[in-house]
């Protein structure tokens, strides 16, 4: 039996998704470039509030903003704030690519803390899919990371392990918004996590602007990163979930480095070597059997 939706309109908004998300690597790396990882993430979170904000109270939903303040805004540290600063300091020194790659592991990092905090135990087949799935990522670790300097002083392991650290924060957020703040629109937990994102960086931000002005290129990324990478694919987002559900949804996450490396290879002359994929496979395999998306297929 074909999944409810199929052959309907919503593929189009989940591969326009996936190209929006894919994207984000791109932009992050050209504007982490000249206004380094701190910057790039507040202004990132800056423009995407001011973007969702204006339609959240035309939606009428700023009264249950205001009701769940604390917890929205929280939950922003961990769901935009860090992993934001993470993968944008990750790319200026490993390949959007890889750190696409890593990032389809977010299901992974979901399903083993939801098993440690939620207590939602998985059976055998979800606990086979998260030792291959973490096998995956240790092997692409391995092969990738190097905690010795290049030249500007940086390095890929660091990088890797700031990856990691990112898909663990969106794993803890999503448990975190699972247990405190379930029947919430998804558009207000959205647009409150941003501007508690915004506020959380605004110091940090400020503080590590860049000595020299970005050029008019680290501008535009940053303007497209913030409004479609963020604003635009958050609402998009929304009405997958509504529409498919959750789980579909989920599986944007496995679609989107395909785009990433599209992405690198066109603009960015990124090399992708077959170990890369072949990691990237297995980590993408254990993550389906760990979340228990190959049941769609019987959907």
């Amino acid at each position: 039996m074909k999944p409810a939706g199929a052959g309907k309109p919503w593929l189009g908004r989940f591969i326009l998704l996936a190209a929006l998300w894919g994207a984000s690597f791109l932009f992050m790396r050209i504007g982490g470039h000249e206004f380094g990882a701190l910057a790039t993430a507040g202004l990132r979170v800056c423009i995407a509030t001011l973007f969702l904000l204006p339609i959240l109270l035309w939606r009428g939903l700023g009264p249950q903003l205001a009701q769940h303040w604390k917890k929205v805004l929280f939950i922003g540290v961990f769901n935009s704030a860090i992993p934001f600063v993470c993968f944008t300091y990750a790319l200026l020194s490993i390949s959007t690519g890889l750190s696409a790659i890593l990032n389809a592991s977010v299901p992974l990092f979901g399903a083993l803390v939801a098993w440690l905090w939620l207590k939602d135990r998985p059976h055998r087949l979800r606990v086979l899919g998260l030792l291959i799935g973490f096998a995956g990522v240790a092997l692409l670790a391995w092969d990738k990371a190097s905690f010795k300097p290049d030249a500007s002083g940086l390095s890929s392991g660091w990088a890797v392990l700031a990856c990691l650290l990112g898909c663990l924060c969106y794993a803890l957020s999503a448990s975190f918004t699972k247990r405190y703040l379930g029947g919430l629109p998804a558009l207000v937990t959205a647009t409150g996590s941003q501007l508690g994102a915004a506020l959380a960086l605004a110091l940090p931000a400020i503080w590590f602007w860049p000595s020299q002005t970005p050029g008019m290129g680290a501008w535009l990324a940053l303007l497209a990163l913030g409004v479609l990478c963020t604003g635009v694919a958050y609402i998009l987002y929304f009405w997958l979930i509504e529409n498919i559900g959750p789980a579909r949804a989920l599986t944007v996450t496995f679609v989107l480095p395909v785009f990433t490396i599209i992405y690198g290879l066109i603009f960015l002359h990124e090399a992708v070597s077959l170990w890369m994929l072949f990691c990237g496979a297995i980590i993408i395999c254990g993550t389906a059997l760990s979340a228990d998306l190959l049941k769609l297929r019987r959907s």
